[in-house]
């Protein structure tokens, strides 16, 4: 490949152009975009890391045991096997299973026994997307597949919504908030900050980052922000800012305060709560007591979430005398009753009765994912279709360890009770489980139970060293692909940055050539790949979206032209969105909820045990709670600043926010002094789920008593003396909950956890090198 030309490609944090240079990949970020973000440093050293797969792996025990549970995966050797051999065992496997094209037509189907959630970001592209490749192959081959539902970032925010107020993907996409903060909006309060790391980052691609120049616009227009976080630099540096602390997993009772002083006041809106909601009546008995004899105050809220009860009365003064949206970031609802801050807040946005305002109102997820906010394409997106998954059983996607630990048991989902399926086959593409999920010790047993796990991926990882067989995929940057995103304004051409090395066909392959390999063996080849080559497969997919912009009178190159390095630009739609048609007529544009109004009082969630209305609900895990007693530490695992969840870990910008190769945890001075910890120094936190070790980073940007230690270092268990197995580079999910947020949603409850912080006096164990998950003998 030549390296004189930049040559077009995209990310999920960013486009750019790239070209080789002095054996390095030399980039540069998009010159439309006004804020590119420094995660870009990170791709130049997935290009030849020594962490990359270069053959397919077969775990020894596997290999000479058979399929079947068995507790040494995680610890067992890999043979490098070719790729025919590996094939051929991969697809006499799945055929065991009972995979081909003879499935029965009615009945019970193989693919009950597969789960294929597969989640996860492997790339921006539209075709070479692995979770939909995967989808595509198990619809195929096994008539469909145990899926999952929801996601880690939103599991119980989305489904509380999806109740009260309808599909938060879609609302949440469907209104151009960003705009209206900038030309409309006076006062943005923001639980959970509004954090510009996460901004930075949008799934398929976020073209322009436009949230720091709004920010600046609306500041210097008068526009007042309040950040409530534990975090103070949760909030981006603008003019304007008031930054309020309270304990994490309180922002319900902080909002019941604010809610109680706009009744106290006579400033809630009974006319909009008339038209536009349902069952006020009945929370404003629980508000003031009326209920279970306990005003929710500004003094009762105080006490709960350590913010003053004169701050919280002025605050709720601000909201009522201003045009304020009221903005709920994902970090909230991902903790135990996780649900209740989201409700609360568009109870409280509902209660002021500016909804119908521009720059007013609720969002949720604003602050969370770069393109929200932004405004709506007006032509569809290239998109793969993955078939008819017949087999429609699924498991809300942070149940995993419970599902494979428990076949048979039931659980309960939005009021339904389900069963966990038998799985005896996991099949997972461009994902890492061991990030996303928590309690890892108990993710460990569960990736013990299944018959086989099969994994593509482009590095070794503690995933990948929890499979039986293993199959290296390409990176995006060896591929041809469209990069595209809902609510970003550009499709790019992704053009192949680099060669695929000298092992070229022996080397690592694309998902798709893989699937379609085994289909052939398979005997399913025809209806997988519809006799499309990958090439003829993007020509396909992007006639769609040229064939809508040539109806809006747009022209668009042929993909042949578009694939040497095109950028279109995407129109975005006229017509308002859900949002604002409801409130101009709710009865002739009702909301997606059983009343088409927001319910304030939800008859489905009192079904499933919960209170009916939003409720102050104490977690098992808060520095109020009694087990603080034990373990006196909040820690907060948040999203890292320095890569996307756990990619590129081994990336520049991932490598300069860690201390001597080991994640940096961050606590208050206070804290530090007491502990005798100074910067640099490796601490342990612990519970009874795990034990962790991190870099300490003294800031006062954190609240006492909070550790914040970021998601996304690759976990590396050691079992160290007299404190028992422990990961040494600094994945806080060896000590987070693996419980559910509530019987309602099952949503991730991980972003908060009680633990114990000490300095490690002894001397300080090596972490683990991210080469070191890619070992594996030859086989002969």
């Amino acid at each position: 490949m030549t390296t004189d030309r930049f040559r077009q490609h995209s990310s999920h944090w960013g486009a750019f152009s790239a070209r080789m240079k002095n054996g390095r990949l030399d980039v540069r970020s998009f010159d439309q975009d006004p804020d590119p973000s420094p995660l870009l440093a990170n791709i130049p050293a997935a290009i030849d890391h020594p962490a990359r797969l270069k053959r397919p792996l077969v775990r020894r025990g596997w290999l000479e045991n058979g399929p079947g549970p068995d507790p040494r995966r995680g610890e067992d050797g890999y043979v490098e096997m070719d790729w025919d051999a590996a094939l051929d065992m991969a697809a006499a496997e799945l055929r065991r299973l009972g995979a081909g094209p003879d499935l029965p037509q009615t009945g019970t189907l193989p693919g009950a026994n597969v789960f294929g959630g597969s989640y996860g970001w492997s790339s921006a592209g539209r075709f070479h997307h692995a979770q939909s490749q995967v989808h595509r192959f198990l619809n195929t081959v096994f008539g469909g597949y145990v899926a999952s539902v929801d996601t880690y970032s939103t599991g119980a925010g989305s489904v509380i919504l999806s109740l009260v107020w309808g599909s938060a993907p879609k609302l949440t996409r469907d209104h151009p908030y960003w705009r209206e903060l900038k030309d409309d909006t006076e006062l943005l309060i923001s639980f959970g900050g509004l954090p510009m790391r996460n901004l930075a980052v949008s799934s398929g691609g976020n073209s322009q980052h436009v949230a720091r120049s709004v920010l600046d616009a609306a500041a210097s227009r008068g526009c007042e922000f309040v950040s409530v976080s534990p975090l103070a630099d949760d909030a981006a540096d603008v003019g304007n800012v008031t930054r309020i602390a309270p304990r994490p997993a309180t922002d319900t009772a902080l909002m019941l305060g604010m809610a109680y002083r706009l009744h106290a006041t006579g400033r809630v809106d009974r006319d909009y709560l008339d038209r536009y909601t349902t069952g006020y009546e009945r929370f404003e008995a629980y508000l003031t007591g009326a209920q279970d004899g306990v005003a929710k105050t500004p003094e009762w809220a105080a006490d709960i979430c350590g913010v003053p009860a004169k701050t919280i009365a002025d605050l709720a003064d601000r909201a009522a005398e201003k045009r304020t949206l009221i903005s709920v970031t994902y970090s909230l609802q991902r903790s135990e009753n996780g649900e209740q801050p989201v409700w609360m807040a568009l109870t409280l946005a509902s209660m002021l009765g500016q909804s119908g305002l521009p720059g007013a109102g609720f969002c949720y997820g604003f602050g969370s994912i770069g393109n929200i906010g932004k405004e709506q394409l007006g032509v569809p997106l290239p998109t793969l279709p993955q078939g008819r998954n017949r087999v429609g059983d699924f498991i809300p996607v942070a149940r995993i360890s419970e599902l494979l630990l428990n076949p048979g048991k039931s659980y309960t989902y939005k009021g339904e009770t389900r069963t966990y399926a038998d799985i005896r086959l996991v099949y997972w593409a461009g994902g890492n489980p061991f990030h996303h999920h928590q309690d890892l010790s108990k993710l460990r047993a569960a990736f013990a139970k299944p018959d086989t796990i099969i994994m593509h991926d482009s590095v070794a990882t503690a995933s990948t060293r929890h499979a039986d067989l293993v199959f290296p995929a390409t990176i995006t940057a060896e591929r041809e692909d469209i990069g595209a995103s809902g609510n970003d304004p550009f499709l790019h051409a992704m053009e192949p940055l680099v060669d695929r090395g000298a092992d070229g066909a022996n080397g690592p392959r694309d998902d798709y050539e893989i699937f379609s390999a085994l289909s052939e063996r398979l005997g399913c080849a025809p209806t997988f790949t519809e006799g499309r080559s990958a090439h003829e497969w993007m020509a396909s997919l992007y006639e769609t979206t040229r064939a809508a912009l040539a109806d809006c009178g747009m022209a668009a190159p042929d993909y042949e032209t578009f694939r040497e390095g095109g950028v279109v630009r995407l129109p975005v739609r006229e017509e308002d969105g859900l949002i604002r048609r409801f409130h101009r007529d709710p009865v002739a544009n009702p909301l997606e909820t059983p009343s088409g109004k927001i319910e304030i009082w939800s008859d489905v969630v009192a079904g499933a045990g919960l209170p009916g209305h939003p409720a102050w609900l104490p977690p098992e895990e808060w520095l109020g709670a009694p087990k603080a007693a034990s373990h006196p530490f909040q820690l907060v695992a948040n999203q890292p600043a320095h890569r996307l969840h756990s990619q590129l870990d081994f990336g520049e910008t991932s490598m300069a926010g860690k201390t001597a190769g080991r994640e940096q945890a961050r606590l208050n001075p206070e804290d530090a002094a007491r502990l005798g910890v100074l910067d640099g120094d490796v601490i342990r936190l612990w519970n009874d789920r795990g034990s962790v070790l991190a870099a300490a980073k003294v800031s006062e940007a954190i609240a006492p008593g909070i550790v914040q230690l970021a998601t996304g270092a690759w976990y590396a268990p050691v079992d160290l003396p007299g404190v028992g197995l422990t990961c040494v580079n600094g994945n806080p999910n060896a000590v987070t909950s693996d419980r559910g947020a509530s019987a309602l949603s099952q949503g991730c409850a991980g972003q908060l956890a009680l633990v114990s912080v000490e300095k490690w006096l002894a001397e300080a164990p090596d972490v683990v090198p991210h080469a070191a998950f890619a070992t594996a003998e030859k086989r002969h």
